[in-house]
């Protein structure tokens, strides 16, 4: 076949063009990553383990494993579903989601014995769900807005962002408790800041969402 025949003498093919950049390329590979973000040693964890909780001075926060992941795959949920009526909905008016109360509630207690493993399952395919339907956003799609009964309006890119930081904040958190538990890793990348009540990024907490973890 001559050259630049298969596209009909443009010389662009399906696979050139799937290789042009897309839209916050950058900020999607970091969203992809989600899970990839989380120490493996948390699966080798016994269930004591898992709920132990941590005193403000081993500087790893104040949640057990289990409430940490549990508050990042309702988080997840939350997230994909405002990006989705972001999209679908013109200016929705988001619901207010009182993280407390799950964690208030025991709904990640000790008794209930939810699988850490089902926690990172939800969040990893909740992101790759999700990521496909961004991947395909037109501009104009990416400034879609919607308005919080608190924070005013968002637009989906922050939303996007503050959902990416989300986990990667959390994730680092995840591995100093770790590292309390079982010792530090060589290859560990030390993670400054607290926790404040239970999990520390009030300080940092965005118009995208309620979570303080």
């Amino acid at each position: 076949m001559a050259q630049g025949e298969c596209c009909g003498g443009s010389g662009r093919c399906k696979t050139d063009a799937a290789r042009e950049p897309r839209l916050h390329e950058e900020l999607l590979v970091r969203y992809l990553r989600g899970v990839e973000n989380f120490d493996p040693r948390v699966f080798d964890l016994t269930d004591e383990q898992t709920d132990q909780v941590f005193t403000a001075d081993e500087n790893a926060g104040q949640w057990s494993v289990r409430t940490l992941l549990g508050h990042l795959a309702d988080a997840e949920l939350v997230f994909t579903h405002r990006i989705r009526r972001i999209i679908a909905e013109d200016g929705p008016v988001l619901a207010i989601w009182d993280q407390d109360a799950f964690i208030d509630g025991g709904i990640y207690g000790p008794e209930l014995r939810s699988p850490v493993a089902g926690f990172v399952a939800a969040i990893h395919t909740m992101r790759r769900w999700t990521a496909e339907l961004l991947l395909a956003l037109t501009p104009e799609q990416w400034e879609r807005t919607a308005m919080h009964p608190e924070q005013g309006e968002i637009g989906m890119l922050k939303l996007v962002e503050y959902a990416t930081w989300h986990v990667e904040h959390h994730a680092k958190f995840l591995t100093q408790k770790l590292d309390v538990m079982l010792g530090e890793r060589e290859e560990t990348e030390a993670a400054g800041g607290g926790c404040g009540s239970g999990c520390g990024c009030a300080s940092k907490q965005a118009a995208a969402s309620e979570t303080t973890e």
